[in-house]
């Protein structure tokens, strides 16, 4: 697909898609997300690590919203097929920071099925992490049990397919201060 091609049909993704959270929401759940956080890690000096590259938007939001010292490495996976099982991910990018004996807090865009958080979770622990706490900006609902369930959440959206606020359509949309849903067909 050519770039002109790729342009239209992403701009048609948004402007038939439906508003799911605005941008003024969405930086009202960040701000309680943020506070969150700061009452549970403010005295405790943890090591950020966001899951590129999704994680990138609500990191970039969340970090000057946390008023209390840490550090910020991140890391990378990929996934092997469309379930992690045990080991079945590959490290892009492990952490260059030390995880042992620090209290680590883990970013991501979306938790989905949860088999890549549940995943690095288990890997930072492994690492000697004291402790692993992991937040996401949006929380799917979908319809069966997911591996690991995200200790902080911002939103929470229905199994559809969403996009904006660092989650991307196609490659695209990751820019928008907003959630959208596909329409559903």
């Amino acid at each position: 697909m050519d770039i002109e091609t790729k342009r239209r049909y992403t701009q048609a993704m948004l402007d038939s898609a439906e508003l799911l959270f605005d941008e003024d929401e969405c930086r009202r759940k960040l701000q309680r997300l943020a506070d969150e956080i700061t009452a549970d890690l403010g005295g405790k000096y943890p090591l950020v690590l966001p899951v590129m590259g999704g994680a990138v938007v609500f990191t970039g939001q969340l970090l000057p919203l946390l008023r209390f010292p840490l550090d910020f490495d991140y890391v990378h996976v990929s996934r092997y097929g469309d379930k992690l099982k045990g080991g079945n991910f590959n490290w892009l990018r492990a952490p260059q920071e030390s995880v042992a004996d620090r209290h680590v807090l883990i970013l991501d865009d979306i938790l989905d099925e949860g088999h890549t958080m549940a995943a690095i979770k288990e890997q930072v622990l492994a690492l000697g992490a004291a402790s692993c706490s992991t937040a996401v900006f949006a929380n799917k609902l979908i319809d069966k049990e997911k591996p690991i369930t995200a200790d902080y959440v911002g939103i929470n959206v229905p199994n559809r397919y969403v996009f904006g606020y660092g989650m991307d359509a196609a490659g695209a949309w990751r820019n928008l201060g907003a959630v959208y849903a596909l329409r559903e067909q």
